[in-house]
């Protein structure tokens, strides 16, 4: 027998038992489609988390109050940041373009018969290039806002809406806290970044945020929440990082440890990165012990197969197939049923990161990568696992065989 004819003899031996061949394949199509979405959800999940970062303004550095000892191990809110230290970052580091700082707090936001509790963000006009974020109608607060104090505040896209609806607020009046601010603006909507929704915020100037909302509880200056600096390029974030640190710690005259953490996008990313590539390895770990089991079920029913054929492999030996013959044909069956297995599986796996892609903000990252691999693995396995019922029914002497049909 030629190689073609073996195929077309496999492929009628797994049509002529249609059940027992789809049953065969389920453990490979469970495996290859659990591979491929782990894989593809898990590189959404990363981009999706990317994005998010990215959103945070351009080549971002975060200085936060506290030492990361002290974040660890306290509840309580740590303030060892001015506004004088944001200033300071701005005119003496030579690798930052702009910095900006927030002083943030929960407050009940009140118009008319409409009332929710929102962050209140108090910041300044530099908030906008340094967080890259977008007036979507009036005009965000300026330097003249600031040093007078204004009661001027900029509503986060969502809190627009709960408020005003399809009304325009622009000069409208709303109450902070029983304050009265006019509505200057409307930021463009963003999404949430790290836990903060600016879209749900109100953004006032901050030293109007210090006077009117929190009050100043330092005797060295306007306590921030943390301050964000955004460094002139991509390559300047790491010599920014330095020289910001040498600037505070000579600031806050520090001998030991830092009293604050400066926290980067780069840094950011590498975290998400190293986490998300971890998940995806484990996760598609075990989803490869279904490929395993798949294999296993393959060898199983193939060698419940050599038992119900062994007449058939006796007459065939006994006109003249070789064991070679023999063997091809129950490899080319087993290789068969892995592969198609391994193409339905690579179409389920790949309609779930569609469906999951439709339903959730993570975006479709299908791998041709991983599809190759998976469909590679499965017809790998099916020609391992196939080995020893081909050698099996090989082996076998056609005389005992016909005697024991």
């Amino acid at each position: 027998m030629n190689f073609l004819e073996s195929v077309q003899m496999a492929g009628k031996t797994l049509i002529s038992n249609k059940l027992r061949s789809v049953l065969t394949m389920l453990g490979i199509i469970i495996g290859n489609s659990s591979v491929i979405a782990m894989i593809g959800i898990g590189e959404g999940g990363q981009k999706f988390v990317s994005d998010q970062l990215n959103s945070l303004g351009p080549n971002v550095v975060f200085v936060i109050p506290g030492n990361e000892e002290v974040q660890r191990v306290s509840r309580d809110v740590v303030r060892t940041l001015v506004l004088e230290d944001a200033n300071a970052i701005d005119t003496q580091v030579p690798t930052i373009a702009e910095t900006t700082a927030e002083l943030n707090s929960r407050q009940v936001v009140t118009y008319k018969n409409r009332n929710t509790n929102v962050n209140i963000i108090g910041t300044t006009p530099s908030f906008l290039k340094v967080r890259d974020f977008e007036v979507a109608t009036g005009r965000f607060f300026t330097d003249i806002d600031m040093k007078r104090s204004n009661q001027v505040v900029v509503l986060g896209g969502k809190l627009k809406e709960k408020l005003f609806g399809d009304k325009n607020p622009i000069s409208q009046p709303i109450r902070i806290k029983n304050t009265s601010f006019q509505v200057i603006g409307v930021l463009t909507e963003k999404g949430s970044n790290l836990g903060v929704n600016y879209d749900d915020s109100a953004l006032v100037p901050i030293m109007t945020a210090a006077n009117r909302l929190v009050g100043k509880t330092s005797p060295y200056g306007l306590e921030v929440t943390y301050i964000v600096a955004s460094a002139k390029d991509a390559d300047s974030v790491d010599a920014a990082e330095f020289q910001i640190t040498n600037l505070l710690r000579q600031r806050h005259k520090l001998v030991g440890e830092n009293d604050f953490t400066i926290r980067t996008q780069k840094d950011a990313l590498e975290t998400v990165g190293q986490i998300s590539g971890a998940l995806t390895i484990m996760l598609t770990g075990i989803a490869a012990i279904s490929l395993f089991v798949g294999g296993i079920g393959i060898m199983n029913i193939m060698l419940v197969s050599v038992t119900e054929r062994t007449q058939e492999i006796g007459l065939r030996k006994a006109i003249g197939a070789t064991q070679q013959d023999i063997l091809l044909q129950f490899m080319i069956e087993a290789v068969i049923v892995s592969v198609i297995g391994g193409v339905v599986g690579t179409a389920v796996g790949v309609g779930s990161i569609m469906l999951v892609a439709a339903v959730s903000p993570l975006e479709a990252s299908i791998s041709f990568v991983s599809i190759t691999m998976a469909v590679g693995i499965s017809g790998g396995i099916g020609l391992f696992f196939g080995v020893v019922p081909a050698r099996r029914a090989a082996q076998l002497d056609p005389i005992v065989a016909l005697r024991s049909a």
